[in-house]
């Protein structure tokens, strides 16, 4: 499974990359807010740091203006990925956009209806939202399962990218089920690291190790 990192903080982009821990970026028009830079300036920094692909949402409602801001966007590097929305227009954009051989990530997906739409459209990516779905005491996860079985069925290209992710156990049971993409804060990522139980054995090894009194350097 692919990790991208749902930020625009360049600090945090750039950590994780060094360390070979992502495959791409997502971003939305709060992550920019949140970053206080200009969309098309951040945007062409965090493509110059990641190979893989940089979703950028448009923000217009109607197909035309998505795809205007859709082709706008790409002008900024090579590996950007065009984000739409699940709405008729959105699905207009994505079929417009893809046909011109753009790469386009259709995202704010609830249900396996629109996931099915979407493919149909031609998306590179659909992006199922987990956390939003538990927040309503529905299973996120098994909209995961559904999409996988649909797409399988019938061989869509489209790829899952697991979004809305809240904690490491959606990023685990978002491997296990079969997207191919997940998308996560990057504080996510890094709590996938942590277990009691390595904590609580390190602390022991330490212990002995002190009591030894030796030094390895």
């Amino acid at each position: 499974m692919k990790f991208f990192v749902d930020t625009a903080e360049i600090d945090q982009i750039r950590e994780l990359n060094d360390l070979g821990m992502i495959d791409g970026v997502t971003t939305n028009p709060s992550l920019i807010m949140k970053s206080g830079r200009d969309i098309k300036e951040v945007t062409k920094e965090i493509c110059s740091i990641v190979d893989g692909p940089v979703s950028a949402e448009t923000v217009a409602l109607d197909a035309e203006g998505m795809i205007a801001e859709g082709r706008e966007l790409a002008k900024i590097a090579d590996n950007i990925a065009i984000k739409v929305p699940l709405t008729w227009d959105g699905l207009k954009a994505c079929k417009t956009l893809t046909d011109e051989g753009r790469m386009v990530n259709v995202t704010l997906c609830f249900s396996a209806n629109q996931a099915l739409l979407a493919a149909k459209a031609g998306a590179t990516f659909i992006s199922p939202f987990i956390g939003r779905l538990d927040d309503l005491n529905l299973d996120g996860m098994e909209l995961i399962a559904d999409i996988r079985q649909i797409y399988d069925n019938y061989g869509f290209e489209t790829q899952i990218l697991a979004a809305s992710i809240r904690n490491a156990n959606h990023m685990s049971e978002a491997a296990k089920i079969g997207a191919d993409v997940a998308t996560a804060p990057a504080a996510v990522i890094k709590a996938m690291a942590n277990h009691v139980l390595t904590d609580k054995g390190l602390d022991a090894f330490l212990k002995d190790w002190a009591s030894t009194g030796q030094k390895i350097v």
